[in-house]
């Protein structure tokens, strides 16, 4: 299964594993689970990073760090295509958050699911939520 990873699974694999519970665990290291990570999280990390530096706080993950990790782990960096970006508003979506919006968008574009634990998100058709 293409699993597109949520910005906050990309951040746990990087810096906190143990938030994963054993269900994401098992979807990520499945055989058969291609993993993905669009251009879209790669910039809200950047978001966060940016807006923790300017406030002196510490963010652990920076956006280079999610390009290395995708990188080291043979996990697939995916770019967001400009067709994806002039894509209908997604009418079904539970809140107004513009990265979850794009991420479920892209994995729409790209034929995957988005592994998430947003619960706002969980009942998606394109959200997967274990």
């Amino acid at each position: 299964m293409k699993l597109l990873l949520d910005t906050h699974v990309v951040v746990w694999l990087i810096s906190e594993p143990a938030r994963l519970n054993a269900t994401e665990r098992a979807a990520i290291g499945a055989a058969d689970s291609e993993l993905i990570v669009s251009a879209v999280s790669v910039w809200e990390v950047r978001a966060k990073w940016l807006a923790a530096r300017r406030s002196n706080r510490v963010w652990h993950v920076s956006p280079r760090s999610v390009i290395d990790f995708a990188l080291a782990n043979g996990v697939a960096l995916v770019s967001l295509p400009p067709e994806a970006c002039a894509a209908e508003p997604l009418s079904d979506l539970a809140h107004g958050d513009p990265f979850d919006e794009m991420l479920l968008v892209h994995a729409g574009n790209v034929g995957a699911r988005l592994l998430t634990r947003d619960g706002k998100l969980a009942a998606h058709p394109l959200a997967y939520h274990p």
